[in-house]
């Protein structure tokens, strides 16, 4: 039986453009600079992103922690969203490699964060207090249904960050998704913001790589940072050659999952026994809660895989489903199939 694998947008697989443009990359030495298709790639990221300059790192962990690394010494703090990935899901990286502090507030059902609670959240000049050096915002927000970040928002808390003297670093790992959604350009929702991580390998189906933007002296201090970590590689063109397609011809087709996500939440909501919010559903991800306690969290993804559809199970009776290239309107009610058929056991 196919597998429908609803897990996450990183389970792509590269299209044959992709894997024609390895083949044919211009390789160099990327630590000496002098790897033309990294190059290309880095400069074409940082105009679709309205930045002076661009690094590929290996993955949106490495690329988010680069960031903070380049922005706050040791014992300063980050303002950041509770429920965000940096704070969730990259092992710590902030405090255990930087002596980052993170310091966190609420994240509101829209991925937002209030702005008198960021306000709140600066420290004052004390000798018991860490200096805040960062507040980093998450778009589109992973925790709450894929939320997009406006132009809007962003704009107001670059605003109240500068006033403060604070850096703003955007975790725009699906950036294009929000940019889609919202039908605006990409630069638009990174404008003012000092750095930004875009993933290459979520939605636009590259099999590897990130992308972080900001001015060049940013770039300078990142691009050491990157070799600390052991990130400076070689002929990456490699990578970066799926990179470029990605970026030229995956971003329009993102709408098509966002679609796809919509119809699956809105045919979840129809069984007996889960529960999901089809409005909240404005891009590619969606999460459902087991409300029918007749088996437990493992035995439903067993059943569940046994109908051919994987999720992702981010939390009790809680799990997570995206929408990607390879998922079409046919995976799509197939896996609704699969829910009514596992419930109705």
């Amino acid at each position: 039986m196919p597998i429908i694998d609803l897990r996450s947008d990183t389970v792509t697989l590269p299209t044959p453009a992709m894997r024609e443009a390895i083949f044919h990359a211009d390789l160099g030495d990327d630590v000496f600079a002098e790897d033309l298709t990294v190059n290309s790639l880095e400069a074409m990221a940082a105009e679709r992103l309205g930045m002076e300059a661009a690094l590929l790192v290996v993955s949106g962990t490495m690329g988010n922690i680069t960031c903070v690394l380049a922005h706050c010494a040791r014992g300063e703090e980050v303002i950041l969203g509770d429920s965000s990935h940096i704070f969730l899901n990259e092992a710590g990286g902030m405090s255990a490699l930087g002596g980052v502090f993170p310091h966190t507030i609420p994240n509101l059902p829209d991925g937002t964060m209030r702005l008198e609670d960021i306000a709140a959240a600066v420290r004052g000049e004390n000798i018991h207090f860490p200096h805040t050096r960062l507040v980093c915002l998450e778009n589109t927000h992973n925790r709450c249904y894929g939320a997009a970040l406006t132009p809007e928002y962003t704009a107001a808390v670059v605003f109240l960050a500068k006033k403060r003297g604070i850096s703003v670093h955007l975790d725009g790992a699906r950036i294009f998704n929000a940019a889609v959604a919202l039908g605006k350009d990409a630069r638009e929702l990174t404008r003012g913001v000092d750095s930004v991580n875009v993933c290459l390998s979520k939605g636009l189906s590259a099999p590897v790589g990130s992308v972080i933007c900001g001015s060049k002296e940013f770039i300078g201090r990142a691009r050491r940072i990157r070799k600390m970590l052991g990130g400076g590689m070689r002929q990456a063109g490699i990578i970066a050659a799926a990179g470029i397609v990605a970026l030229e011809n995956m971003v329009d087709r993102l709408a098509e999952d966002h679609k796809n996500a919509r119809r699956l939440a809105e045919g979840i909501s129809g069984i007996p026994g889960l529960s999901t919010e089809p409005d909240r559903v404005r891009t590619n991800i969606l999460y459902i809660d087991l409300t029918d306690r007749r088996f437990s969290d493992e035995e439903f993804m067993t059943r569940l895989e046994k109908q051919g559809v994987r999720l992702s199970h981010p939390g009790p009776s809680r799990f997570r489903m995206l929408t990607h290239q390879g998922i079409g309107v046919q995976q799509i009610d197939a896996a609704i199939a699969a829910l009514r058929a596992v419930m109705q056991a």
